[in-house]
């Protein structure tokens, strides 16, 4: 029974390691990309994109997850009560999106919208006067920020990140909501067909070994780092 359980749990995990690597390959891009949005000069997409923010981060993840996947199939069925308009009978043509799709859609959004906030907080606590450094040297504002901002930003966000990051890896147990199968819900299948409760704490080895490298890997990316102090 143990070996069945371990099989049945790292099927479980591989899941759970797919919605963790798909979320963070693209909430890291996005964002870096909303960051400077909440950053621009222009107001009205200033404000638009740190509201859009507030909301994301002021609401549960699982209110996101349900709303994404079920969202598109309600407002479609009562788009098809309306009829005769071609912008409803548009709405009404919408389908439910897959389950694992509408799990990375909702992940991404989610820890875009933080990573956002700490990208701001570490571009932010670069001093102006490394900004006017490299106007001096004729440098272009993008050739300011890749090669003098940049590094040192990755140095002041590199804590904070990890954070998020390990608590991505612990939220991917959401997913079960909409019965997308990670481990947490491979361990509940042995609960109701066979009566056992230890499987349930066995996933937490697995969350404890991968968040133990994860901890090991960014204490090694911060001493990499240190040539910044």
């Amino acid at each position: 029974m143990f070996i069945q359980v371990t099989l049945s749990l790292l099927e479980g995990f591989s899941m759970t390691l797919k919605i963790f690597l798909l979320t963070l390959a693209l909430a890291l891009p996005l964002g870096l990309i909303i960051s400077f949005g909440s950053m621009t000069r222009l107001t009205p997409v200033r404000w638009l994109v740190r509201t859009f923010i507030w909301i994301i981060r002021g609401t549960p993840l699982m209110l996101q997850l349900i709303v994404i996947y079920y969202g598109p199939g309600l407002v479609a069925a009562w788009a098809a009560t309306k009829g005769g308009n071609p912008i409803f009978n548009m709405i009404a043509s919408w389908t439910v999106p897959e389950r694992f799709a509408a799990v990375i859609i909702a992940f991404v959004i989610n820890y875009a919208c933080y990573f956002s906030e700490i990208y701001r907080g570490g571009i932010e606590a670069i001093p102006r006067g490394q900004y006017e450094a490299g106007q001096v040297l004729g440098m272009t504002r993008i050739q300011i920020f890749f090669r003098v901002v940049l590094l040192q930003v990755v140095k002041h966000i590199v804590p904070p990140m990890s954070n998020e990051i390990i608590t991505l890896v612990k939220d991917t147990s959401l997913a079960r909501i909409i019965m997308v199968y990670e481990i947490i819900w491979n361990a509940q299948k042995f609960i109701k067909s066979d009566g056992l409760l230890w499987p349930l704490f066995y996933t937490g080895v697995y969350y404890l070994l991968f968040c133990g490298i994860l901890t090991l890997l960014f204490r090694y990316i911060e001493k990499r780092l240190d040539y910044f102090r």
